[in-house]
């Protein structure tokens, strides 16, 4: 829940997990963790090792889709139930005493309890001029993520590992002429070579010198002057996992099984040679397709949140991921915000009699404190506890009475039976929950005949382009109800009236960084829900 602000130029939020890398394996992760109402911060830097392919296969309900859809069909599902994916970058992670500092691109960082890596592999090709620009499409390297879409083709093989003959079973079935190429003494069984022999495939030695395009295909030219005409071509890499942030730590590593490079080293329930820091997916088993990736990061996903319902067992605690994240924010010793009411609460309210009023989201109490030197009753609402001691605070300094009560908007009937003459939301975010509980229960605070008035960002510089490289976009929008999803609620209930709502220059001396604009929201309560 927040007023009026830029993003600090040095932010650090708390979260019970952060996911380190948004494809398949790190969203179904996320996935489970906030479906067990945990926090979860996903940072994703948009760099997954199956960009460069046009679609994934072999993922049963999802066969043939592009992998960015999967991605931003999980992205929804995890911000369905408050789960939020940073546009970012890690640049390292560092144990603390209660956890782990995750340092962002920007200055920023995560305060986590347990952190899920999910950042994949990085594929090393052989040094063949022509392999990398066309990895992916025409270069594959698995029968079973490409091999339908080559079948009855020219494929050319280059082994360049002794085990990589592996696949080659495989591709003789599915494509009409196969040709096997040993690239640099690869030190391939001559057993197995002699069975590919017997069965017709060629198999050539020597140098691969450059693969070119050639009459609509491709041709790959051997060091000794061959040229080998191909629809596809068929190599291995060597893998290595993504774990430069991961430096201080120093978790531990081992040969890939096939011994085509490294892979983290998990035990079988994701954990790592560092306690609380799990992984999952491409990171720790280099040879997953995305459907069982998927699976391994959900899995995961269950055994990190086992590991936190332990410890909070063993500790005697059911903590709140909101309320520790706004508590450690207000538990600095300077203020947050201004002191100020906002000016579109003071542009809206002026001329209003006073009643009853709900502030959902006070925060420190610019807004509660206003209303009540007008006259307003006021029940000032927070999920953060520090917060409301200091409107307490305030309010005895300027000697008038707030009621406040700690609340997550998302908590079953946060605010009680009783109902107001307005309801006030001031740039306050709640997160999302697949049955909307937190936007029913703000609806349902506002007494027939008052009113609800809702203010918010105007949210076009969430869209906007950031270099991840240089900065990590700190709030996730997508993840918290806005106030046109609360007008649409609205439009859609005959119980309501809806008076404004449009977009506007925010008043004087209220903007501040991409934020010049409001959205705001007024709407009458004309008559009670049907199902009332």
């Amino acid at each position: 829940m927040s007023h009026d602000h830029a993003t600090p130029s040095s932010l650090a939020r708390h979260c019970d997990v952060a996911v380190i890398g948004g494809s398949a394996a790190g969203l179904a992760g996320a996935l489970q963790l906030v479906r067990q109402r945990r926090s979860v911060i996903v940072v994703d830097d948009g760099s997954p090792r199956n960009a460069p392919a046009a679609h994934m296969h072999g993922y049963l309900g999802r066969e043939g889709a592009a992998p960015a859809d999967l991605r931003a069909v999980g992205r929804e599902e995890v911000r369905a139930y408050g789960g939020e994916v940073l546009d970012g970058r890690v640049t390292a992670v560092r144990r603390e005493e209660n956890g782990f500092r995750v340092e962002l691109t920007g200055g920023h960082a995560l305060i986590a309890r347990r952190v899920l890596v999910a950042t994949g592999l990085v594929d090393e090709l052989p040094p063949i001029d022509g392999l990398r620009e066309r990895w992916g499409r025409e270069v594959i390297h698995c029968p079973f993520c490409h091999g339908w879409e080559v079948r009855d083709q020219r494929v050319v093989q280059i082994v360049t590992a002794a085990r990589g003959l592996h696949p080659t079973p495989l591709m003789r079935h599915l494509c009409a002429e196969l040709t096997v190429v040993l690239h640099g003494e690869p030190g391939v069984d001559a057993e197995a070579l002699g069975a590919l022999r017997a069965s017709g495939v060629p198999v050539l030695e020597g140098s691969v010198e450059r693969v070119i395009d050639h009459e609509g295909a491709l041709l790959v030219e051997l060091a000794d002057g061959t040229a080998l005409p191909a629809d596809a071509i068929l190599t291995g890499s060597r893998v290595h996992p993504r774990l430069e942030a991961l430096a201080p730590l120093e978790l531990e590593v081992a040969p890939h099984p096939a011994g085509v490079g490294e892979v983290l080293v998990v035990d079988p329930t994701g954990r790592t040679s560092v306690d609380g820091v799990f992984a999952a997916g491409n990171v720790s088993d280099g040879g997953a397709q995305v459907l069982p990736a998927a699976a391994n990061g959900s899995m995961i996903g269950a055994q990190i949140a086992f590991s936190l319902a332990g410890e909070d067992l063993a500790a005697g605690t059911r903590p709140s991921g909101a309320q520790t994240e706004w508590d450690a924010r207000y538990g600095n010793r300077e203020p947050i915000w201004s002191g100020d009411p906002n000016g579109s609460l003071v542009v809206e309210v002026e001329g209003m009699t006073p009643g009853r009023v709900l502030d959902v989201g006070a925060g420190e109490g610019g807004d509660a404190l206003w209303l009540a030197e007008r006259g307003w009753t006021v029940t000032a609402v927070d999920v953060s506890a520090n917060a409301l001691a200091r409107l307490q605070a305030a309010a005895e300094q300027r000697g008038v009475e707030v009621r406040t009560l700690v609340r997550d908007a998302n908590a079953p009937a946060p605010y009680g039976a009783e109902r107001y003459d307005l309801v006030s939301l001031q740039y306050g975010s709640f997160p999302r929950t697949p049955e909307q509980r937190g936007l029913d229960s703000l609806l349902g605070a506002v007494a027939v005949g008052g009113t609800l008035l809702a203010v918010g960002h105007e949210p076009s510089w969430t869209r906007e382009t950031i270099d991840v490289a240089t900065q990590t976009r700190m709030y996730d929008p997508a993840a918290f109800v806005g106030v046109d999803e609360i007008a649409a609620a609205l439009a859609a209930d005959p119980a309501w009236r809806i008076e404004l709502h449009e977009t506007r220059p925010r008043p004087a001396g209220a903007a501040s960084g991409h934020h010049v604009h409001d959205v705001v929201l007024r709407a009458v309560r004309v008559a009670e829900d049907i199902a009332s």
